[in-house]
């Protein structure tokens, strides 16, 4: 007997149904039937993909906050306090900014599982409710540059939590859409959140500056009511989606392919060189060229334009190949980071600026494609696997999976990046070493792309991943 994609899909629902009830349930939902999207599924989708974005934004702006908090709390060139009265050295200051990427990306995984668990409208309005506890910790903390820095850490650590959002965010936001919309959804939803972090360094230095002096305890506050806000939001205008609803088995299923760790590798070269250059740059203007006053005025531009360019990955990715313009964003990273060895070396400013400002642009485009091959790559494996409804129902579970496991360990960048700097800058004195192991790492991701999916002779080269 034949079954169809209605009767599969409605097979799921009706298991699911008997579990679940409510109007913030649906349990019919079919993006690929033509029909349905266009008369009720885009609606639907389009409203859940608003208030997804709104809750992710919240959780960037969070999860990043000690990026620029951080500038206002290190020492100048002479070693004198700063403004707040903070004196902390480059090397604590870079800690300060990685810790919270290393947390965040170990919670992804965890957070992609609470998706299939508790539903992606519930655990959204958790999940943003969580970003309370890291806004009022740092307000606390800030407040005497006596506290021992080991509990200056532990309260950054919190910010982790707006890390994880992004896991569950876009595994959720996956199954709203059909497979030929997905790369620009993904890529909007993503984009959306990662402008957080532009928007938390742009306002955050004007926030403290409020009345007298530097308030650094006004950076935490100002998030509280938006995070409860975006918890609100989720609650009255979001849905759980029955096919979500799923088991964890096919999470870990995903594991078991071979290109979940490839792209997990790839994803660290895009997006985990994002987080990591959004969480280090601020700071590296100011411990390499003494320049706090400019990451306090632009450092915000880098983080903003990688966001703006990331939706720009996905929509290129879906025209002409993700592994094509992955390939061209490796090449454009290490044309980047051979700029900033150049400008270090020289001692230039406003080419080091510029580097970087090059480097963001290239992490948004290759994390909306890379994030693009995910999907297909998972569609291609359903097609070689027979193609029916239930096979390819399953490889779209399966896909959603792995964007939560790449995810996670393609953060992993932004724990790295920040240390790398701190090592290079403590060991000898400048970041010219790092750098130049992002030259060779880019170079080296580059082949790997090319490898696994440009060859014609693979099959996913063939199919034009």
């Amino acid at each position: 007997m034949t079954v169809t994609d209605s009767e599969s899909t409605q097979a799921v629902a009706t298991s699911a149904s008997a579990r679940h009830h409510g109007k913030y349930w649906i349990e019919d939902w079919r993006p690929e039937d033509r029909q349905f999207w266009e008369s009720s599924g885009r609606s639907v989708a389009r409203r859940n993909l608003i208030f997804s974005i709104f809750a992710e934004h919240i959780g960037f702006s969070v999860w990043l906050l000690w990026s620029i908090v951080v500038v206002q709390m290190t020492a100048a060139a002479d070693g004198a306090p700063a403004a707040s009265g903070w004196a902390l050295t480059t090397t604590e200051a870079l800690w300060l900014v990685a810790v919270p990427s290393g947390v965040g990306a170990f919670l992804r995984l965890p957070y992609t599982f609470a998706v299939p668990v508790f539903g992606g409208r519930n655990w959204t309005v958790i999940s943003a409710l969580l970003l309370i506890i890291p806004c009022l910790g740092l307000a606390w903390v800030v407040t005497d540059p006596g506290i021992p820095f080991w509990l200056l850490l532990s309260v950054a650590a919190t910010a982790g939590v707006g890390g994880g959002n992004f896991a569950s965010s876009m595994a959720n936001i996956s199954f709203f859409y059909p497979e030929h919309e997905k790369g620009w959804a993904l890529g909007l939803n993503a984009a959306g959140g990662n402008i957080g972090v532009a928007v938390a360094q742009k306002v955050i230095p004007v926030v403290v500056t409020i009345g007298a002096g530097v308030t650094l305890s006004l950076a935490g506050l100002f998030y509280v009511p938006f995070a409860v806000s975006a918890a609100v939001c989720a609650f009255l205008f979001m849905n759980n989606l029955s096919e979500a609803k799923a088991d964890v088995k096919p999470v870990w299923e995903s594991l078991r392919h071979t290109d979940t760790w490839i792209m997990s590798l790839l994803y660290i070269g895009t997006f985990g060189s994002f987080i990591g250059y959004s969480a280090a740059f601020p700071t590296l203007l100011k411990a390499v060229f003494d320049r706090g006053d400019i990451a306090l005025a632009y450092a915000f531009v880098g983080a903003g334009i990688g966001s703006i360019a990331r939706p720009l990955g996905g929509r290129l990715a879906d025209r002409v190949g993700g592994a094509r313009i992955t390939a061209v964003s490796f090449v454009m990273l290490a044309a980047g980071a051979a700029g900033a060895l150049w400008s270090v070396q020289a001692v230039n400013m406003p080419v080091f600026f510029i580097s970087f400002m090059f480097l963001f642009i290239a992490t948004g485009i290759g994390n909306g494609s890379t994030y693009r091959m995910i999907s297909k790559i998972f569609r291609i494996k359903g097609e070689d696997h027979g193609g029916d409804p239930l096979t390819m129902l399953q490889m779209r579970r399966q896909a959603a999976g792995a964007l939560g496991i790449i995810s996670s360990v393609g953060a992993f960048g932004g724990f790295i990046v920040p240390l790398a700097y701190a090592w290079s800058k403590s060991r000898f004195g400048n970041i010219e070493p790092a750098l130049q192991f992002y030259i060779a790492f880019f170079i080296l991701l580059l082949g790997v792309t090319w490898f696994c999916y440009l060859r014609k002779s693979t099959r996913m080269g063939q199919a034009g991943v």
